[in-house]
């Protein structure tokens, strides 16, 4: 007579919800470190796939090198960021808050500020000037979190990758073990489940991000802006970020256009963000998510609405993906099998 413990395990569509169920639970209690796992996925996947794309083409290539040499020119962008990118943003900052302050000191408003003076109470002054320096501190604490957070994961994904075959050899035993055999292969389930479904909306958020960076180059380029390759660069990551990305590069962009062309051009990109970041919200992301999900763009929409509430930015990212896996695995609706050999599981 079977006991319990061998029914729940023989009954696969019960066990896999439990082990679904346990996966969320562990998620959950690692949300603390959640910018750490999500930026540690994507950058392996990334950097996986690129090691099949170039052995396809280069059989001969070992994988170690396309690992450094890839890392290498992360290293290289990181240093032009650094050394040429913020200090021309910190030169604009300060450019425009000369700017500002000799516009406040001269005369034309010179009655404005003692009318506004007289009618404002200080009291009221004095708290929004500390709550405006707690949003400041807060969000400075949530830069340095996320700094931190890219370079642990872009470490554990290089020691990944830069073993990669060895790492799919020793996670394999893990299926090949007695005892807790199945919740291994139920956990290799889901893993590769997700990776498929992940994998086909980066992709599509990856071209989401070439178009907004080509329309947004090109406006700037008419404009006359300096520097138009790192405003660029600047635009292709934050565009990573579905929705959210094009509305946060409007801040650089307009200290920039301030200290070139005055309130003018602050208007002009004001527009033009406005103009690009409706044609990714109803254009380009239903379309391109919608098209590689093969979603309904109702559901694309929803899906977001929802997963920025619940997740945040966060949400803009992995709600879809999440959203298809679960399709997936109840049956609703399978992804289409992406090449076994770019998977981060079992590549070899």
């Amino acid at each position: 007579m079977q006991t319990a413990w061998q029914k729940f395990k023989k009954n696969v569509p019960f066990r896999r919800f439990v082990v679904l169920l346990l996966i969320i639970l562990v998620l959950y209690e690692m949300r603390a470190m959640m910018n750490t796992v999500l930026l540690t996925f994507i950058f392996t996947y990334i950097v996986v796939h690129l090691i099949r794309l170039v052995q396809k083409k280069l059989p001969k290539v070992p994988s170690t090198v396309i690992v450094v040499v890839t890392y290498l020119l992360i290293l290289l962008g990181l240093y032009f960021v650094i050394t040429v990118y913020l200090p021309m943003l910190a030169t604009q900052i300060s450019k425009m808050v000369k700017s500002v302050y000799e516009f406040y000191k001269s005369d034309q408003m010179s009655g404005v500020t003692k009318y506004v003076t007289h009618y404002v109470n200080k009291s009221e002054l004095v708290a929004q000037a500390k709550n405006g320096m707690s949003i400041m501190v807060h969000a400075a604490a949530s830069v340095g979190t996320l700094t931190v957070a890219t370079f642990m994961s872009l470490i554990l994904s290089f020691f990944y990758t830069i073993e990669l075959k060895k790492m799919n050899e020793f996670s394999n035993l893990f299926v090949q073990s007695g005892y807790f055999k199945w919740l291994f292969e139920d956990i290799r389930y889901f893993g590769k489940k997700f990776i498929n479904t992940f994998g086909v909306v980066l992709e599509a958020q990856f071209f989401i991000a070439i178009c907004n960076t080509a329309l947004t180059m090109i406006c700037l380029a008419v404009m006359k802006m300096p520097q138009i390759f790192a405003l660029g660069l600047m635009v292709f990551i934050l565009s990573l970020v579905p929705v959210a990305g094009v509305i946060i590069s409007l801040i650089p962009l307009s200290i920039i256009g301030y200290s070139v062309g005055g309130i003018r051009y602050v208007i002009y990109i004001f527009i033009i963000i406005m103009i690009i970041h409706a044609i990714e919200a109803y254009v380009l992301n239903p379309k391109f998510m919608s098209s590689k999900t093969e979603l309904p763009i109702f559901y694309t929409f929803l899906v977001l609405l929802v997963a920025e509430h619940f997740l945040g930015t966060w949400g803009l990212i992995v709600g879809v993906p999440i959203f298809t896996f679960l399709l997936d695995v109840i049956d609703v609706k399978s992804v289409k099998k992406k090449d076994k050999n770019e998977s981060i599981i079992d590549g070899r």
